[in-house]
């Protein structure tokens, strides 16, 4: 069964006219977890992209980016919500589907030339990942891909990152409804 038959849709999440593609029912299938960091460690683990560290995003992107990071043998850094880290950050506010949000890093997470590859369940608008990848380049890092479990064309956030000049990786998509 591969992986796109494990996510679950939740129509009218979080509001109306949202189909929401819930990856909890994939993470939970111990054969679907596994297919997805099995998939994702192929792709790294050949060195075709050479990366210094996997930075993931809250909250879906720490499961995947942690247990890549391990396969992986990488060091890991989350990009939170506002308020969530204890030392020092440096913040962004951006544009979500319904709403804003600010994320944040801890100032010391990413060094001058550090090559990242960033980590998240979901490719929708882009604004997240965007958001994330501002935080990134504020430090001094440079985004070599971003890896999605699952990307909604439709919404457009692929276009959205080719256009910026970013590489998405996506594992499966869903389109339409």
């Amino acid at each position: 069964m591969p992986i796109k038959s494990r996510i679950r849709t939740i129509p009218d999440h979080p509001k109306k006219g949202i189909m929401f593609r819930d990856i909890t029912t994939l993470i939970k299938d111990p054969v679907g977890f596994r297919l997805v960091i099995d998939n994702f460690t192929q792709r790294y683990i050949k060195g075709d992209i050479d990366f210094d560290i996997i930075v993931g995003i809250e909250a879906r992107g720490f499961i995947i980016g942690g247990a890549l990071s391990y396969t992986l043998g990488k060091g890991f850094v989350p990009v939170r919500k506002k308020g969530k880290l204890p030392g020092e950050t440096i913040s962004h506010e951006y544009a979500l589907e319904y709403g804003t949000d600010k994320i944040e890093i801890h100032k010391d997470a990413i060094t001058m030339g550090m090559k990242v590859l960033l980590v998240d369940d979901l490719l929708a608008t882009g604004g997240t990942a965007l958001a994330a990848a501002t935080l990134i380049e504020k430090l001094g890092g440079t985004i070599v891909e971003m890896a999605f479990i699952v990307n909604l064309p439709d919404v457009g956030g692929a276009k959205k990152l080719s256009e910026k000049g970013y590489r998405a990786y996506c594992l499966t998509e869903f389109e339409g409804d």
